[in-house]
């Protein structure tokens, strides 16, 4: 029996030309994007190693004799990272496990999935708004650590509460009915099996978070503030107006020292390569699915 040459069966292909143009478009797409974030990176590190200085990392900013110093701005990130992901950490957690554990009500599910789909496509300046105006003006806080860190805490609890559904998921069915089967109870199932083994995924989730904070910038502008100084009293801090990295890059291309402003972008950028390379070094390590499959 002849086989027509025209006919497309999964042995006898036949080639296209518009599926060659649509692979070419693809890898074309591909390099182009690659090159991309290449070029950027190359750019700002050619502007940027020229007026780095490894001193300007350990002292405060100062106008009269270090007005490079970058230590105020360093501390106040790292103020921001830790209380912003000690308010979203903890709720964005507990919403994940009520939403993939708990919830049976599904209208009550689609509620909850909205507001977070809602609130990762707002942008970040009307959360700066909100900030301001709520946590600023009414709680009294004013331009502060505390305020910042509120009102990130919202910005970053749908990347939370995603990823940690998303981990949660992927924990297989047989260790819930095996759980079960041996009587555990349902909060003892997810305290000593489920999390246990979404740890991974809620990690990089978290991971991501942290790389949203230090990125952000608009948010802060309205809530932080832009003050430099190292904190006088650790607590005391979050009281204070403290301008991250972001902001003091805004703070120096407004002021026209672009070389300066070049040295806070290129670390940046290495912070924010170094948690997306610690996120996918962490899902791949130690990812569920592969300890199963081994």
């Amino acid at each position: 029996m002849e086989t027509n040459p025209q006919h497309t069966t999964l042995y006898h292909k036949t080639s296209r030309p518009s599926d060659a143009i649509l692979r070419f478009l693809i890898y074309l797409c591909a390099v182009l994007s690659c090159a991309l974030v290449v070029f950027i990176i190359i750019y700002v590190f050619m502007k940027g190693i020229p007026h780095f200085k490894l001193s300007n990392l350990f002292v405060q900013q100062s106008k009269l004799f270090h007005p490079n110093g970058l230590a105020g701005s360093i501390v106040n990130t790292l103020y921001i990272i830790l209380g912003t992901l000690i308010l979203a950490g903890p709720i964005g957690v507990c919403g994940a496990i009520y939403l993939n554990e708990y919830a049976t009500n599904k209208k009550v599910v689609a509620v909850i999935t909205f507001t977070s789909e809602v609130l990762s496509g707002i942008p970040s300046i009307i959360f700066g708004l909100f900030g301001m105006i709520f946590f600023g003006e009414v709680m009294h806080l004013q331009y502060s650590v505390a305020t910042g860190c509120l009102t990130l805490a919202i910005l970053v609890l749908p990347i939370i509460i995603r990823n940690t559904q998303t981990a949660l998921e992927a924990v297989p069915k047989s260790y819930r009915e095996a759980a079960q089967g041996m009587g555990s109870t349902k909060w003892y199932m997810i305290r000593t099996v489920i999390l246990p083994s979404a740890v991974p995924g809620i990690l990089t989730g978290i991971i991501l978070a942290m790389g949203r904070i230090i990125a952000e910038s608009a948010a802060l502008l309205f809530t932080a503030g832009s003050g430099y100084i190292l904190p006088r009293g650790f607590f005391s801090h979050f009281l204070e107006s403290g301008g991250t990295l972001t902001i003091d890059l805004y703070m120096r291309m407004i002021n026209a020292q672009y070389g300066q402003a070049f040295v806070i972008a290129m670390i940046l950028i290495i912070i924010i390569l170094f948690m997306n390379w610690l996120a996918r070094f962490i899902s791949t390590k130690f990812d569920v699915n592969s300890k199963v499959g081994k």
